[in-house]
């Protein structure tokens, strides 16, 4: 019969074993958070405690209507952490592969290695806080630093504990493909992989594959601008990464509980153009017809609104896809160059325009001052001049048959009548020898000498456009002095800047450089070029019906390497590779629109196989511009002009 109550034996028994477990607790908390304590704060900390980024979104770029040529696609970046994978789910890991595009070998490969090889401790350098856009961000980026000290430091600290890094660290993420989209991230996690994760980035995407490539340029792999305006507005629109200080569980989840500091993300400006697509898609499509007929080496065409600036198109031949860039051949990146304002060529005949309005300016001629085009010798600087060849004999012609007939001698007497300092500096005024501060980076600034190292002849070369060189884009800009009342203006391309909440941060507007002649000089020489593109002209093929056109010709024989005797090279002038050109505008009483048409190497089915500015690029500049008429909504001298807003924001830019 029971006594109702255990013995004294089993009492102690039980108190001893309680009390053992209790010392073993005790032995162990001791273990953990005195004797062994750093080890395992250190092991915690890199394992549980992260520094989180979020991605800003870079902001977009588009025409002056508001049409997209650049923007940000949210896509997700998968990875894996191998050592959270289950075997269960090894029966999967095939269909993964086919959802991602990746061989099963690959995957399993990546699935199987759970650690990395132990590599040498390096000090590591500060990162340097990076560049806000807001200069509220200015506290956040100060206090993200310390957190990234002390995470180096951290680490520092566990490869001590490790004995610098002898051992093979355990991998927590892999990267399995960084380009899928919102409905196949979706797939993939129907499939309940554990370890899977999917971390939300963006692309750059462009939208109008080739369009404006030169011009809008690309974002690399790295998201490292690489040309163009992404790379000289990258301050506006790269936006500023978002970052919070927190910790994860075991299963690699974030606990929110447990972050401490954090600050937002801020998305990248948006950056509006002055060029329209309608224009830059007329302009691409010339430039694809003169590559089928005439098989140049390269070509250039420049639009813009020579009252103002504002670039409407601009395209080089060869181009390139802005979303292909990586396939472009080694041996063909010059095609990934900006021709027009990298490349320099000996303008021609289109510099006539310098001397020419120079010497009126200077009222040394007038428009019918005659000059003698049949010399062959003048006296200057104290010996005899041998002034240049000319395709066709001419006799006396006046100054504006000089322009229109594209006499050489005409023009190098007209240079001399200037001298060689005033000439200069005329040729300095148009705005050769400098860049012109276009913002699209790869500008030069031509090749121009001083006066006081010319010879005696060179002043007599360059008056026709020899012995110096220039870009497309001085070109242009120097046939708009004559075109914008003898104004200069700085070549225009950002319209405005807005934040992303639609609030314009910064807003372009036309930019005076300088003025160059007088309104009443530039008007007399526009009408000397009206010449050129009418009957009798050396360009009647630029002429478009209904409207009044002004500009120049250009043929340039090219620089060339020739072999001398002795074997030692020598530049010469070829007769067989030119440059032909047109440069101008329309109506010619009242420009609304200047075309620059700049042809490399045509190759021309003619008896002297002479690739002639007339022939080559002044039809071209009579089509674009008919198809301008239509566009741009430009109207006859004879036509009202309805008032033009440049005030983009209000012809559908986001603002």
């Amino acid at each position: 019969m029971s006594k109702g109550y255990s013995s004294s034996y089993r009492i102690a028994l039980l108190a001893g074993l309680l009390l053992a477990c209790f010392g073993v607790l005790a032995v162990r908390l001791v273990w953990l958070h005195a004797i062994n304590r750093d080890e395992l704060l250190a092991t915690i900390t890199r394992t549980r405690q992260q520094l989180i980024t979020e991605t800003a979104r870079r902001g977009d770029i588009f025409d002056r209507r508001g049409v997209p040529l650049a923007t940000s696609r949210s896509v997700i970046e998968l990875g894996v952490d191998p050592n959270y994978l289950r075997p269960q789910d090894e029966a999967k890991w095939p269909q993964l592969a086919q959802l991602i595009g990746m061989p099963e070998d690959e995957l399993r490969r990546i699935f199987t290695t759970k650690f990395r090889a132990p590599a040498p401790v390096a000090a590591a350098a500060p990162a340097a806080a990076p560049v806000g856009i807001r200069l509220a961000l200015a506290g956040a980026e100060a206090a993200a630093a310390p957190v990234a000290a002390a995470k180096a430091e951290a680490d520092d600290g566990e490869a001590a504990v490790r004995g610098g890094e002898k051992e093979p660290r355990r991998i927590q993420w892999a990267r399995l493909r960084d380009d899928v989209s919102e409905e196949l991230y979706a797939e993939i996690r129907k499939l309940g992989i554990q370890g899977i994760t999917g971390d939300r980035i963006y692309r750059r995407v462009y939208p109008s594959n080739q369009l404006a490539a030169h011009v809008v340029g690309f974002v690399n792999k790295a998201q490292e601008p690489a040309a163009g305006v992404e790379a000289v507005f990258d301050f506006y629109l790269r936006g500023q990464d978002g970052w919070r200080v927190g910790e994860k569980d075991g299963r690699n989840r974030e606990l929110a509980q447990f972050r401490t500091r954090e600050a937002p993300r801020v998305d990248g400006y948006n950056v509006a153009l002055s060029l329209d697509l309608g224009v830059q898609d007329v302009v691409e499509q010339e430039l694809l017809y003169i590559a089928e007929k005439f098989r140049p080496l390269k070509a250039t065409i420049i639009v813009s609104d020579p009252r103002t600036g504002f670039i409407l198109g601009l395209a080089n031949y060869p181009s390139f896809d802005l979303n292909l860039y990586n396939k472009v051949p080694k041996t063909e990146l010059a095609r990934m160059k900006n021709a027009a304002v990298a490349d320099v060529y000996e303008p021609g005949s289109v510099f006539k325009i310098v001397a020419a309005a120079g010497a009126v300016e200077d009222r040394l001629v007038t428009p019918n001052h005659v000059f003698d085009c049949a010399l062959e010798r003048i006296a200057h600087r104290g010996q005899m001049v041998k002034l240049p060849s000319e395709d066709h004999r001419m006799g006396d012609l006046t100054v504006s048959e000089i322009i229109s007939h594209s006499s050489n001698k005409g023009a190098a007497q007209l240079a001399l009548r200037l001298g060689e300092p005033r000439f200069f500096e005329y040729v300095r005024k148009f705005g050769f020898g400098a860049s012109l501060g276009f913002p699209v980076g790869g500008e030069v600034g031509g090749i121009l000498t001083d006066y006081r190292k010319w010879n005696p002849i060179d002043i007599t070369r360059i008056a026709m456009g020899h012995s110096v060189a220039s870009t497309a884009l001085q070109m242009h800009q120097a046939m708009t002095v004559i075109a914008n009342d003898g104004v200069l203006m700085r070549p225009q391309l950002i319209s405005h800047i807005t934040d992303a909440a639609g609030e314009t941060v910064r807003r372009h507007g036309p930019e005076e450089m300088h003025r160059v002649v007088s309104k009443e000089t530039a008007h007399k020489v526009a009408r000397m070029l009206e010449g050129v593109a009418s009957v009798g002209g050396t360009a009647a093929e630029a002429a478009i019906p209904g409207f009044d056109v002004a500009g120049k010709t250009g043929t340039t024989q090219k620089l060339v390497e020739e072999l001398r005797a002795d074997g030692t090279p020598r530049l010469v002038y070829s007769r067989k590779h030119h440059v032909a050109s047109f440069v101008g505008f329309f109506p010619a009483g009242r420009p609304q629109v200047a075309i620059s048409v700049i042809v490399d190497e045509a190759k021309v089915q003619s008896p002297s196989g002479v690739a002639y500015g007339r022939v080559v690029a002044a039809p071209s500049f009579k089509r674009i511009g008919e198809r301008l008429i239509t566009v741009l909504d430009i109207r006859s001298d004879s036509e009202p002009v309805r008032p033009r807003a440049y005030a983009f924001a209000q012809q559908g830019v986001p603002r």
